[in-house]
């Protein structure tokens, strides 16, 4: 009796994607049942004030470099606190849209990962809208900041007693930044190229934009930054091993060596 050997191909470890439709759905879901809880959070302008003059006083007792020294170096000239009101306005959605859409594509694994994460953030995020109204420090006389949006363009709000499309008096935690390190540590995680870490870069940019155009303080960023790290300690990361090709493209692997050998002839 002769026997020959065989590698017998295994199924490839990488995840299958998510169905589209479901995940458009969900997301859609998650959108409007966010955008309908911050309406929710709107109209209270004197508790949001009151907060306001609480966190800036928190913030200069905790000794935290005052809002209006980032926002002196965008004044320095019109383009650039253009470039900056235009960047808060613009990145953030498309970005965050991009980063989901690009994991969807090439790393369903991190795509699951990434989504479950930020609508743990975000859930939190509206909870605090709805418990801690806050005006930004643009609206504060206190401060003694610019309404960069306002003065120099482009805005994405108009005045807060006619605007019916967003809520104003929720700026904390700071979602522009809190989604925007979740982008960068989703993209740090689910590559391998060496250039990775400059992602960190979008919310580093992010931070300096948000703080200078006098939409957030300090403390904004602060927590955001503080509930994406307990959403990223309880929602757990793929195994490194999953980064590659994506779902349905990969290369076959052998399988284990005491599964390779198969009985596939006799005897001549």
């Amino acid at each position: 009796m002769n026997a020959r050997t065989e590698p017998v191909q295994a199924e490839p470890d990488i995840p299958a994607r998510p169905p589209i439709v479901r995940e458009l759905l969900l997301v859609a879901g998650l959108f409007l049942v966010y955008k309908l809880g911050r309406r929710l959070s709107a109209g209270h302008t004197g508790e949001a004030f009151r907060d306001a003059h609480h966190v800036w006083g928190v913030e200069r007792w905790l000794r935290l470099p005052g809002e209006g020294g980032v926002q002196s170096l965008l004044l320095h000239g019109d383009t650039v606190v253009r470039v900056a009101n235009a960047y808060y306005a613009t990145v953030h959605f498309p970005a965050t849209a991009a980063f989901l859409i690009w994991l969807y594509l090439r790393r369903p694994a991190h795509y699951v990962w990434a989504r479950r994460v930020l609508a743990a953030v975000t859930a939190a995020a509206l909870a605090l809208h709805l418990a801690f109204p806050l005006a930004p420090p643009r609206m504060l006389a206190a401060t003694g900041l610019v309404d960069t949006a306002r003065v120099y363009g482009p805005s994405v709000y108009g005045p807060p007693q006619t605007d019916h499309l967003s809520n104003q008096f929720a700026a904390m935690p700071s979602l522009h930044f809190g989604w925007a390190l979740m982008v960068a540590v989703g993209l740090v995680v689910a590559t391998r190229s060496r250039l990775r870490w400059l992602w960190l870069l979008h919310p580093l940019v992010t931070l300096l934009v948000i703080v200078g155009t006098a939409n957030h303080y300090w403390l904004d960023a602060l927590v955001a930054a503080a509930l994406l790290g307990l959403a990223l300690a309880v929602v757990r990361a793929p195994r490194r091993g999953t980064v590659g090709t994506p779902a349905g493209r990969g290369a076959p692997r052998l399988a284990p060596a005491g599964e390779r050998q198969l009985l596939v002839g006799a005897g001549r």
